[in-house]
């Protein structure tokens, strides 16, 4: 495994201690100055009931990951964010919060792979990886996507020596097409388990901003996997009563509501002992961006 696959981990799911820093990583260190405390980073993982025995080894762990470093200031102990994961954390806004729902004329990715049985264990790599980005699957050895991938496909066919294709037009009809292609009643499934878990919390939203912090840190933790499940589809594929749009707009409304609260708590609970910038107006509108 490349120190970037390493690194960015497309297979992480969603609940785990590390799984969850992780997304604190991504939602609010960058906003709050890129650093924090030892301390507080165990005060932030408290507020989501990890435990400090586990939120310690769950930070060396995105050390060892290259997601974070060590880095003390003044005398009190801290971890930064590692510079070359910034990259990994902006392709991550993108699909997150990238509204990239393809239109039913849109053209498509095609990926073209043949390894030897010698290789087969780069070749079970590949298909890990196009599983991950979000591509459906043609054929044993021709994989499918919207074109909007086509940037992140370019990498991994780069570095397994595969072929892409961009601007195919299907020539089965869509719904037939992506019901062969792709594995429709799971990603269904992911949509409808958001809508079941995190509904009822959009009707009473928490004014403590320790919980609103908890509550939009597992929130986006669940949603983050979705857009690569879900690559954006056409509609024209789905059937009609597909939860996605409803899942987005409860995303969405959740976002409006929690970000502001959680990365203000944050910078906050941060600290530690050592003053640190409070987040900008910009920042607390794009967490997820430096």
């Amino acid at each position: 495994m490349t120190e970037a696959a390493r690194r960015e981990d497309l297979e992480a799911r969603s609940g785990s201690a590390t799984a969850l820093l992780r997304t604190v990583v991504g939602a609010v260190l960058r906003p709050i100055g890129g650093w924090m405390s030892a301390a507080g980073a165990v005060a932030l993982m408290s507020a989501l009931d990890v435990p400090a025995a586990t939120a310690r080894s769950s930070l060396a762990r995105l050390c060892a990951r290259g997601v974070l470093v060590r880095e003390p200031r003044d005398g009190v102990a801290g971890y930064a964010l590692d510079p070359a994961a910034v990259p990994m954390l902006e392709r991550g806004d993108l699909r997150i919060f990238g509204q990239r729902t393809a239109a039913d004329a849109d053209r498509w990715c095609l990926v073209s792979f043949s390894f030897p049985e010698h290789q087969r264990s780069r070749r079970h790599q590949l298909r890990t990886r196009l599983a991950a980005l979000g591509c459906g699957t043609v054929a044993d050895g021709l994989w499918i996507g919207p074109a909007s991938l086509e940037p992140e496909l370019a990498e991994s066919v780069r570095e397994f020596g595969a072929e892409l294709f961009v601007g195919a037009r299907p020539a089965a009809e869509l719904r037939a097409g992506l019901s062969r292609w792709y594995d429709l009643d799971g990603i269904r499934a992911v949509h409808e388990t958001f809508l079941d878990r995190f509904a009822p919390a959009a009707s009473r939203l928490p004014a403590d901003p320790r919980d609103a912090f908890a509550l939009w840190v597992r929130v986006l933790d669940e949603w983050r996997v979705i857009p690569y499940r879900d690559p954006g589809l056409p509609a024209a594929g789905l059937p009609d009563d597909w939860p996605g749009a409803a899942s987005r707009a409860l995303f969405a409304r959740l976002r409006d509501a929690l970000q502001e609260p959680a990365v203000g708590y944050a910078a906050r609970s941060a600290a530690g002992g050592h003053p640190l910038p409070g987040p900008t107006v910009e920042s607390v509108a794009s967490p997820m961006r430096e």
